[in-house]
């Protein structure tokens, strides 16, 4: 009875170290880690470069979520949506010529980003571990 007594007391002060503001700076340096991915993915995608595009994609702030910390990599390039999803050509006149196949950037950044993340949750939990003496 006692071990389980011990065992919740760790739970707890675990959970009190994974709601810190390390945690919060933790998830804003992967953060900005994923924008940097996205913006070199970006880069070799999207071949018009007037600079616009690039430069609107963000990182932001790091918020609670579901019981959870969540932080977002965004663009605030109002035509985002169409190169990341594809749009119709469409002339002056109106008439459909044809579709551009969207990039997906934020789409592959994400992919590409998931296992170097994963990673580095593991290593941030084993120094949470060490440092509770777990």
């Amino acid at each position: 009875m006692n071990s389980f007594k011990d065992f919740e007391k760790d739970l707890l002060r675990l959970g009190k170290d994974l709601k810190s503001p390390e945690t919060k700076k933790f998830l804003k340096k992967q953060g900005v880690k994923l924008k940097k991915r996205t913006e070199k993915i970006a880069r070799t995608k999207v071949k018009e470069k007037t600079g616009n595009y690039l430069k609107s994609i963000k990182s932001g702030k790091v918020y609670e979520f579901n019981e959870s910390f969540s932080s977002r990599v965004y663009s605030t390039a109002p035509h985002a949506h169409l190169i990341e999803y594809g749009h119709q050509i469409i002339t002056k006149s109106g008439k459909v010529k044809g579709f551009k196949d969207g990039a997906y950037v934020f789409e592959e950044a994400k992919k590409s980003f998931e296992e170097d993340f994963t990673n580095a949750v593991d290593e941030y939990l084993d120094e949470i571990y060490k440092k509770n003496g777990f």
